[in-house]
């Protein structure tokens, strides 16, 4: 067969536009949904007390924001694809030793799983700078929590269903919607990126690049928004389950709590309208200070288990609204040389808030309960909206007109 006769889409892969990312994040949703709830109470269960849960969380934590860190220096010996696939099929690995050990098992399984996470979210940001135009990221972070909707809505509710019913359920159904992430990927046919050159020079020091990040106010800014705000989810998550079960509210209150926050993501697009009138600084100090409001809220109320649940949804509402709006900072200020590596220092944010947030939750565990992590996560919120005080005025004013016309 002569180069005429093969189809060109065969020839030459279309460069893959918002849609093709979104997809990718829709099954990763999935994957991620199904165990997000699971994880916490499966933990518990094991170990019998939330201090313990923390101080696993804070161990697993430190460890996956070290091979975080790694990422790009392996991006450097191996190619990008074969991170991204490797990272599948250790999350993969992962949910089938949760699903057929459990017990003690769970804490390696959680690593893997963790770790897996964050290579590809390190892998994912890099092909979306690589491909997306700037004029495009705000579409992008709507469409894809758009298309993340489903598997945030249902998966915790389902995991949490399917563990009460057979625990191995919960976490083959994760590693299933996993390898369908690695066959969209796989179909997507996304290469090394752009921008990939061979090597000339030995590999940088993966801690080398940390400098010129530090030297970046806005990137440093943007890092610490995507931290605070993972903080916040990371209490509604963990600690939310944990608080209802000590409360007497039974298993499923967490899984059901989050499922009805996350039906949220599908007003991504009536949020982004909403931004598009705004500048970023005005979306994200909003976003911040009613978060904080409802968060801090909910350790007064904790008495009236019921009213403190309500609080901390509503306040998980102005979390999606972060999500759409809170990385826009750091995205808009990252340089095309920098793009993987900053992209590491991006995703790092995930493994930070998984070790700041069971590290205070810890010392906050040692002298009041659970509701005490809850009034610490307002205050951490509130700080982000202090530092959101400090963003220029006009910051991402072309963005939204960019947006509307497109």
């Amino acid at each position: 067969m002569t180069s005429r006769n093969i189809p060109e889409w065969l020839r030459h892969a279309p460069a893959p536009g918002v849609r093709g990312f979104a997809l990718l994040s829709g099954c990763e949703a999935w994957a991620r949904g199904l165990l997000i709830s699971v994880y916490p109470l499966a933990l518990y269960d094991a170990l019998g007390n939330a201090r313990l849960v923390s101080e696993v969380y804070f161990l697993v934590g430190l460890a996956s924001l070290g091979m975080s860190l790694l990422v790009p220096w392996l991006n450097r010996l191996v190619p990008r694809r074969f991170v991204y696939i490797t990272a599948c099929l250790l999350y993969i690995l992962g949910a089938a030793l949760a699903g057929a050990a459990g017990g003690e098992a769970l804490v390696a399984a959680l690593f893997m799983t963790t770790t897996g996470t964050a290579a590809i979210f390190v892998c994912h940001n890099a092909y979306v700078l690589d491909y997306i135009a700037r004029a495009e990221l705000g579409r992008n972070e709507t469409l894809k929590l758009f298309y993340s909707a489903a598997g945030w809505t249902v998966g915790p509710l389902l995991g949490v269903t399917l563990w009460s019913w057979a625990p191995a359920a919960a976490f083959l159904a994760s590693g299933a919607a996993e390898l369908a992430l690695l066959a969209a990927f796989l179909h997507l046919r996304l290469g090394n990126g752009r921008l990939i050159t061979r090597a000339r020079a030995p590999a940088t020091n993966p801690l080398a690049y940390l400098g010129r990040f530090v030297a970046q106010p806005r990137l440093v800014a943007g890092w610490a928004f995507a931290v605070i705000r993972s903080c916040g989810w990371w209490v509604y998550v963990v600690y939310l389950p944990i608080f209802a079960v000590e409360r007497g509210l039974g298993d499923t209150v967490g899984g059901a709590a989050l499922s009805a926050s996350n039906a949220m993501l599908f007003l991504a697009p009536a949020m982004l309208r909403w931004v598009q009138g705004r500048t970023i600084r005005q979306a994200v100090r909003a976003g911040f200070l009613a978060a904080g409001l409802c968060f801090a809220l909910a350790a007064p109320f904790a008495p009236l288990p019921v009213l403190a649940i309500l609080c901390l949804a509503a306040g998980s509402f102005f979390l999606v609204l972060l999500d759409l709006t809170g990385g826009l900072p750091f995205l808009m200020a990252v340089k095309p040389s920098e793009r993987t590596e900053m992209s590491a220092v991006y995703a790092s944010f995930r493994d930070v808030s998984g070790v700041v947030t069971p590290g205070v939750a810890w010392a906050v565990l040692l002298v009041a309960p659970v509701q005490g992590v809850f009034a610490a996560a307002g205050l951490a919120l509130f700080g982000a909206f202090a530092i959101a005080g400090r963003l220029h005025p006009r910051l991402g004013a072309r963005h939204a007109g960019a947006a509307q016309t497109s």
